[in-house]
């Protein structure tokens, strides 16, 4: 099975999560003289703390994060603690029971529960950076191979120190003039040498850092590894990063592993599609003025409809209808459809304005609610658009494995508007592709704010 690391303490950030819930509650119930800490308390306090822990198991927020990011645990364990609190407030709602309880003991608690639970983290994690520099809490490391992967690894491994991980040494066949000088230093024999030494436990962890085409290598070299105690790791190649969102299955007796698949499916499909649903209504409440308005001066300039719906492949490559204010005098939906270009004469004043602003995309938080696509997400191209750059971008349908979106990974990178050259439409494949395999609520949530900072303009928008 595929996992995330194991956490050896997890059992202890769990115990201490769900006594910080509780204390919380019962400080704040204390120092506020209009409510009293009895079976109603707890019994929320218990129903908040069961929500909030299985939130946290979903975003694997237990698992190790030696190698991780202290945002995205933050992240995490605010939407652990929002889902937790709309469940309470599910639960007062629905059984009518609201009344018995002071709102803002209920606010104090939500909101110093967050701040705790981020706080002891937070703290936790400095102390852990700490000991880590004085020499403790480490773990000794030795990598088996000095090609492109391996120095790529030595390198990561020495730009986070914070890890703990400290090479001792680097083993390859190739001797030291044929390694790259920047990294040769940490060379200290061959990879058999390497295999002795850890037979003898100098290290903790081993990392195999040969290409995937030497697999009887590394089968053998596996197989020896297999007599020692280290922890051992096999670092993937470019082959295994094409992989998009790899998982082990079975046909039978015989193992399979998916090459390409969807990685928003099960809870994953759950969560994204609630989080379409409430940005969009958020949205959506915000611009219908505006919408209004826009519609007005589209119908007033310009002879037509003030919605034009055109042909786009969705999800799996099914076509969808997504809906945009008309900006042009022809609506072209057709076998060839010519992309806007600097200058277009098709394009009326009032349109012009809003392609540069991208106004003309907020109907699409329709199709959004619809179903049909997603807030962030591969920004959807015209049917015959697709099936030109099928044939000269490489895995360029693998972009269809997910809902296409209003904004992207390849948008806030620079990467929106008018795709006029082959290149330039290979580098917005690379990034969805990246999304797509790299897809969480975190940089989901990264790619929104960055939307709004970045703004809607291009200098390729016309």
């Amino acid at each position: 099975m595929i996992k995330n690391n194991v956490n050896k303490f997890a059992i202890v950030y769990r115990l201490v999560d769900l006594v910080v819930i509780q204390l919380v509650l019962l400080l704040i119930i204390t120092s506020y003289h209009h409510a009293v800490f009895g079976e109603n308390y707890l019994l929320i306090a218990l129903l908040c703390s069961m929500c909030f822990m299985l939130s946290a198991e979903s975003f694997a927020l237990y698992r190790s994060w030696r190698a991780g990011f202290f945002r995205q645990i933050a992240f995490y364990t605010f939407i652990s603690c929002v889902i937790a609190a709309s469940l309470v407030m599910a639960y007062l709602f629905f059984t009518k029971t609201g009344t018995q309880f002071s709102r803002i003991t209920l606010g104090l608690w939500f909101v110093g529960t967050y701040a705790s639970l981020i706080g002891w983290r937070f703290a936790f994690a400095l102390f852990l950076k700490r000991i880590r520099a004085a020499g403790r809490n480490t773990r000794s490391v030795a990598i088996i191979g000095l090609g492109d992967i391996g120095e790529q690894l030595i390198h990561e491994i020495e730009k986070n120190p914070s890890t703990g991980y400290r090479i001792q040494a680097v083993f390859d066949d190739r001797s030291v003039e044929r390694v790259n000088p920047s990294v040769s230093q940490h060379l200290q024999g061959s990879i058999k040498e390497g295999v002795e030494r850890a037979k003898q436990n100098e290290f903790e962890v081993v990392y195999v850092a040969l290409p995937m085409k030497a697999e009887e290598r590394i089968q053998e070299i596996l197989y020896l590894l297999g007599d020692t105690t280290a922890t051992v790791h096999l670092v993937p190649n470019l082959f295994v990063y094409c992989l998009m969102s790899a998982s082990m299955s079975h046909v039978g007796e015989m193992q399979t592993i998916s090459v390409f698949d969807n990685p928003m499916q099960g809870s994953s499909a759950a969560l994204k599609r609630a989080e379409d649903i409430l940005i969009s209504l958020m949205v959506l409440s915000v611009i219908a003025i505006p919408m209004l308005l826009i519609s007005i001066a589209i119908k007033v300039t310009s002879p037509g409809p003030i919605i034009f719906k055109q042909d786009r492949y969705g999800l799996g490559g099914r076509k969808i209808k997504v809906w945009k204010f008309r900006s042009m005098t022809v609506t072209d939906n057709g076998a060839n459809v010519v992309q806007a270009k600097k200058g277009d004469a098709r394009i009326t004043p009032v349109g012009a304005f809003l392609r540069k602003t991208s106004l003309d995309e907020l109907p699409q938080f329709i199709n959004v609610l619809k179903g049909d696509m997603s807030v962030v997400g591969p920004r959807p191209h015209a049917v015959s658009h697709n099936e030109s750059y099928r044939k000269q971008v490489s895995y360029y349908m693998l972009r269809h494995k997910v809902k296409p979106g209003i904004t992207g990974w390849a948008q806030v990178n620079g990467w929106r508007g008018e795709t006029d050259t082959v290149e330039k439409m290979e580098m917005r494949v690379e990034y969805d592709l990246d999304y797509i395999k790299n897809w969480s609520l975190w940089m989901d949530f990264k790619i929104v704010l960055w939307t709004f900072y970045k703004g809607f303009v291009g200098k390729n928008v016309y």
